[in-house]
């Protein structure tokens, strides 16, 4: 699995490749002091996964995350934010820019192995909390379930609630007596029907549509 690190402190880019090279299979394939940097990597080595910081100067992590996420050339490219906030507004605009995970710099080592494996392996980086503090207000405000809804069959609704509770495609096959080749058809049918990315933002669409609410089902 490739990776490209993106912040702006020598140190920390340092301490990430220490950390992610732990594990034999991610391999640090480039490295970056900015946004600039990140959207350049991303274009020159077409990794699995873009790990960057939100706060860098010239170009923060935020606009490098939407214009690598916006190129069509760069669809397999997946973007996971690492930050030292646990901030609500920074975590929306991350995730609305097309990250699929949100880290913070104070996780253990191995969580943070663990969600850039996620994130290359097209899982959702991002703890099941922090998808309920994203769309937290929005759920709230739109409790009743959308038209759209009506695009997905019923298991295809299924995997969806699996999806937003933060199930990886294995847990979901067990839970659902699928195999993975199935849930993975599933999965695609409902980012096409429902208009999304990938499956953080499938996980967003199923708190804001009203098909479950943070703390509930």
């Amino acid at each position: 699995m490739r990776v490209v690190v993106v912040d702006d402190e020598p140190l920390v880019r340092q301490g990430l490749r220490l950390v992610l090279e732990r594990d034999e299979e991610l391999h640090i394939v480039g490295e970056g002091e900015d946004g600039l940097a990140a959207v350049r990597l991303a274009h020159q080595h077409r990794p699995d996964v873009v790990l960057v910081d939100i706060r860098m100067p010239r170009l923060d992590g935020i606009e490098a995350t939407r214009r690598i996420t916006a190129d069509p050339g760069l669809r397999a490219v997946r973007v996971v934010v690492l930050t030292t906030f646990a901030d609500d507004a920074l975590l929306v605009a991350a995730v609305r820019a097309g990250a699929v995970g949100y880290l913070l710099k104070s996780m253990p080592p191995e969580e943070i192995r663990a969600a850039v494996r996620a994130a290359a392996g097209g899982e959702v980086a991002l703890a099941p909390l922090l998808v309920e503090r994203l769309v937290r207000e929005h759920a709230e405000a739109r409790v009743a379930p959308s038209p759209l809804l009506g695009r997905l069959t019923g298991r295809e609704t299924e995997v969806l609630r699996a999806i937003a509770a933060g199930r990886s495609n294995g847990e979901i096959a067990a839970a659902l007596f699928l195999g993975e080749g199935t849930v993975k058809t599933h999965v695609a049918a409902i980012l096409r029907k429902l208009e999304v990315r990938d499956r953080t933002q499938a996980a967003v669409a199923a708190y804001e549509l009203g098909l479950v609410r943070p703390g509930g089902a």
